[in-house]
């Protein structure tokens, strides 16, 4: 079975910045059920269908499926309302793959960082450019932005 292991932090300054590859991401969801929750995204030339189950702490199941772009596009129109857009950069630091998403539309304003694990208590080092660790904080997953978006309740963390 597929299981995803990330951690997430907010991201403080634009050091991160250096050396970041970037690819464009929209995506939308077709449940976000804590439960079940199922994701359309187009990254670049390259679209998913993704499933995921509730987490479990820091891990959750994650199935995820490359399907045609146009189907993908024809997808996103059943997807709830509204879509995510964000800028992704992968950033490399100390042996581990960073996923720096940079947010627009609904949800400007918010930059987290991700990092992939390859089990629960895989070590890793910090990056300075990280803050305050928000994995387990719901609000910020993107299914909970695509419901709540981060304008409505940036003011209230």
């Amino acid at each position: 079975m597929a299981v995803e292991i990330e951690r997430k932090f907010l991201v403080i300054g634009d050091a991160w910045r250096e050396g970041a590859v970037r690819s464009r991401i929209v995506q939308g969801f077709l449940s976000r059920d804590p439960d079940r929750i199922v994701r359309v995204r187009i990254r670049d030339d390259e679209a998913f269908l993704t499933v995921k189950g509730r987490s479990a702490g820091i891990a959750r199941v994650e199935v995820e499926t490359a399907v045609p772009v146009a189907e993908a596009r024809q997808l996103l129109p059943l997807c709830l309302p509204p879509l995510i857009e964000k800028i992704r950069h992968e950033v490399k630091w100390q042996g581990h793959l960073w996923e720096v998403d940079e947010f627009s539309g609904e949800n400007a304003g918010l930059i987290v960082a991700e990092v992939e694990l390859s089990s629960v208590d895989e070590s890793f080092e910090l990056p300075p450019w990280t803050g305050l660790e928000v994995t387990e904080d719901f609000r910020y997953s993107n299914s909970a932005l695509s419901e709540r978006p981060y304008r409505e309740w940036a003011g209230d963390r």
